[in-house]
This record gives structure tokens, C-alpha cells and sequence, in this order.
């Protein structure tokens, strides 16, 4: 690229920045809703740009260029804040716990069985809810329906 070709990028540059600074500004705040770091990324994207530029490569619409690489300076952002902050609370003795396996299976049995419970006579679905559902021992059981535990079946 010679001197003529990169001071009219140049050109294109400034007037895209005079043109769209305002509004980048106002998106990355709205996504970031911080000032100084809102500012970096507006100014990352017209760095980004004008890299882009100088290697040559083409934009047909400065306006959608310059969101689309505000956009994905945005996404950087929020992983980047995800984790510095997972580090944080590892620091301050958080440790991230994986879903109990065991729990998700009693969790996938029990809803098998309240659909298999439905399927027996009546007044046998009362008694296994109290069991299987309620988690009501015999004694409890024989309390809440006046029989006896032998009578329960």
C-alpha cells in the first residue's frame, strides 16, 4: 500500500470514527455497563479496522464492519469476565461442584415410578405416593390411614 492509499484509509477512518464513535460507545456500555472498559472496546474495534486495512482487506459498509467487530469484542469480554471471575472465587475457596450422578438418577427413577404408580388400583396409589413420594415410614403410614402396619399393603 502506498502513501496516497493510506492516507485516503485514513481519511476513511477518521470519518467512520467522527460518524460512529458516538453509537459504538453507547452499545458497549449498554452490553458492558462500564465506562473505561466500553471505551477500550470501541477504540480495540477501530484499531482492529484499521489493522484490517492495512492488510488489504475490503469493507463495503464501514457502519456494519465496525458493530460486527464491536460485537465480537464484546463476546471476548463476557468470556474473559467469566473467567477472571471463576479464578476470583477459586482464590477466595469456591470449588465448583459437577451434578451428583447418583442424584440425577433417584431423580429419573422417581419419575418413572410416580408414572408407573398411576398404573396400579387406587388404593394401592395412595399408599406407595406416601412411601415412594412423601417418604413416610410405616409407622406414619398406619397413623395418617387408621390401619395397622400389618394391614398396610
Amino acid at each position: 500500500m502506498n502513501k496516497k492509499q493510506e492516507a485516503k484509509m485514513k481519511d476513511i477512518l477518521t470519518l467512520a470514527h467522527h460518524d460512529y464513535e458516538k453509537g459504538l460507545k453507547a452499545r458497549a456500555f449498554f452490553e458492558i455497563s462500564d465506562r473505561d472498559i466500553s471505551q477500550d472496546l470501541v477504540q480495540n474495534t477501530f484499531i482492529k479496522t484499521w489493522s484490517y486495512l492495512l492488510k488489504g482487506g475490503k469493507i463495503d459498509i464501514m457502519k456494519a464492519f465496525l458493530y460486527h467487530v464491536l460485537d465480537n469484542l464484546i463476546v471476548d469480554q463476557y468470556r474473559k469476565h467469566k473467567t477472571s471471575l471463576l479464578d476470583f472465587l477459586m482464590e477466595k475457596g469456591f470449588e465448583p461442584v459437577a451434578e451428583d450422578e447418583e442424584r440425577l438418577l433417584n431423580l429419573f427413577d422417581g419419575k418413572k415410578a410416580l408414572l408407573l404408580i398411576a398404573r396400579i388400583p387406587k388404593k394401592y396409589q395412595k399408599i406407595m405416593r406416601m412411601r415412594y413420594v412423601q417418604d413416610l415410614t410405616l409407622n406414619e403410614m398406619s397413623q395418617i390411614t387408621g390401619q395397622s402396619k400389618m394391614l398396610i399393603p
